[in-house]
């Protein structure tokens, strides 16, 4: 029953920071990303259709993103899609692909996306934190309709902690990484 409690504690604590991950994932950080398309959403034949499954997506510089279409006919709605998005950026219509160039970062914008990067993270933090508080809490009750002993409880607290200081590492690292990136830019 304990075990039960641990494990989903755990999996929720990996949600969070595959959350976080996908979050930073949409921050641009002065270079070509491809996961900066991934919330595009283009009309195609009157269906909203994900721009990457419509085009191969490829970086040819690296602050440069390239948009084939697979279908030519639809690099007119790809060009709409792109504009009306809230990317910031222009795109170049050739007639067979869409380039966009991903601007360089000044200094002052950098430390403005390291900030917002701390933020996220301490929102992952946060959700760890409470996932930890709800299994501590199921853990307790547990132990209040002797389900489990008390030196069951105690064990099962240090094996959510152990997990919640891991999640949170994770989270340090992610975080980290992301300032690292959008710092060399």
């Amino acid at each position: 029953m304990a075990n039960e409690i641990i494990e989903a504690a755990k999996t929720q604590m990996g949600k969070s920071t595959d959350a976080l991950s996908r979050e930073l994932g949409n921050i641009r950080a002065g270079r070509a990303n491809a996961s900066l398309l991934n919330r595009i959403e283009v009309d195609y034949y009157g269906a909203p259709t994900p721009l990457n499954q419509m085009a191969s997506i490829t970086i040819p510089e690296p602050r440069v993103l390239m948009v084939t279409p697979y279908d030519k006919t639809a690099l007119k709605n790809i060009d709409a899609a792109l504009n009306a998005s809230d990317l910031g950026i222009n795109p170049a219509n050739d007639g067979n692909a869409i380039r966009l160039v991903i601007p360089q970062l000044t200094g002052e914008r950098r430390q403005e996306i390291a900030k917002e990067v701390g933020k996220f993270a301490e929102e992952a933090k946060v959700a760890v934190r409470n996932i930890r508080r709800d299994a501590l809490d199921k853990l307790k009750k547990q132990e209040k309709a002797s389900e489990i002993t008390e030196d069951d409880l105690h064990r099962a607290e240090k094996d959510v902690q152990k997990i919640t200081d891991d999640a949170t590492k994770r989270i340090d690292a992610i975080a980290a990484d992301k300032e690292k990136e959008i710092k060399e830019g």
